[in-house]
């Protein structure tokens, strides 16, 4: 009867911990699945700040929206770049490419990262949809 908890008690445990691996393996690729999706948007936003910047040169209210435009959309750029040089510096690769195991310091900084990372991606769609409804295209 010992032996059959001992073996009960070693099997929930290890139970547990590849649960608690696969959770934090999940939500890592979760928020580089996010990353992944936004990434390529990035392309769009030198193109678009140009064409604001030619837009905006009057003070009217339609050039003042440009302006606001192009701010957004360059803030969204950086606040991009600022995501990934703190992420990157929180994380090693092994914990972001395979998986790695995370400290409960790590775990914690993962679920700032995911919230930090949705909103990103809210701030940059925003931001290249109203340009792109300023200037009258949809790409």
């Amino acid at each position: 009867m010992k032996k059959l908890m001992l073996l009960m008690t070693i099997a929930l445990i290890t139970f547990s911990t590849s649960c608690k691996e696969k959770k934090e393996s999940i939500q890592m690729k979760e928020v580089m699945a996010v990353h992944d999706e936004i990434m390529p948007k990035m392309g769009q936003f030198g193109k678009l700040v140009g064409q604001l910047k030619g837009m905006e040169n009057d003070s009217t209210e339609m050039g003042m929206q440009y302006k606001k435009a192009r701010i957004d959309l360059q803030d969204a750029h950086k606040a991009m770049m600022d995501w990934m040089q703190n992420f990157g510096n929180r994380f090693t690769l092994d914990e972001i490419m395979k998986g790695a195991e995370l400290s409960e310091q790590k775990l914690q900084w993962l679920d700032e990262e995911e919230e930090k990372v949705k909103a990103l991606k809210e701030q940059i769609n925003s931001s290249i949809e109203n340009a792109q409804n300023l200037l009258g295209k949809e790409d």
